[in-house]
């Protein structure tokens, strides 16, 4: 049995992450979704929310596990007796980071392969952070997210108020 781990924060999970997920369990007899707890950026879910919302995704597909995880993804890897790392690459600049990542992690492991989808054309845009800025400015993300996530955001953005709002998109 090859296992897929397809790690990140998915703070909050989109389409394209669903997309990559979806098409790792065409190539793989199992591929868990390793949300991140405590990554080098501020998020807007907790690990519990976005673990939930990634069950919730998969909740149909028998071939996508999911769970947390803390430390080098690496040594999750090891953990859950995963062979591969399944990235997703969008644009030209998430080769050079995911190339280094790979590199560094092939140091660190060389028993673990790691394998880059190309997103799908219509998810090139996508990334969580616009998912979060679209949401915080009451835009419409229903065709980024599933139904479920865009619930969440809206009562997220609710609860956290006018204080919190990114300045990005504000101008």
């Amino acid at each position: 049995m090859v296992r897929a781990i397809f790690p990140g924060t998915f703070d909050p999970i989109h389409l394209g992450h669903m997309d990559i997920a979806t098409r790792a369990a065409r190539l793989f007899d199992e591929v868990i979704m390793a949300v991140y707890d405590k990554p080098l950026k501020s998020l807007m879910f907790s690990p519990e929310e976005r673990i939930s919302l990634v069950q919730e995704a998969f909740h149909d597909n028998p071939k996508i596990k999911v769970t947390g995880y803390s430390g080098l993804t690496i040594d999750f890897a090891h953990k859950m007796d995963a062979q591969v790392v399944v990235r997703g690459l969008r644009v030209f600049s998430d080769f050079e980071f995911e190339f280094r990542m790979a590199l560094a992690n092939q140091r660190l492991a060389k028993d673990i392969e790691t394998v880059a989808l190309i997103t799908a054309e219509q998810h090139t845009f996508l990334s969580s952070s616009t998912v979060r800025e679209i949401a915080t400015l009451n835009g419409d993300v229903s065709s980024m997210v599933p139904a479920h996530v865009k619930k969440a955001l809206h009562a997220k953005v609710i609860n956290m108020g006018e204080q919190s709002m990114p300045n990005s998109l504000r101008d």
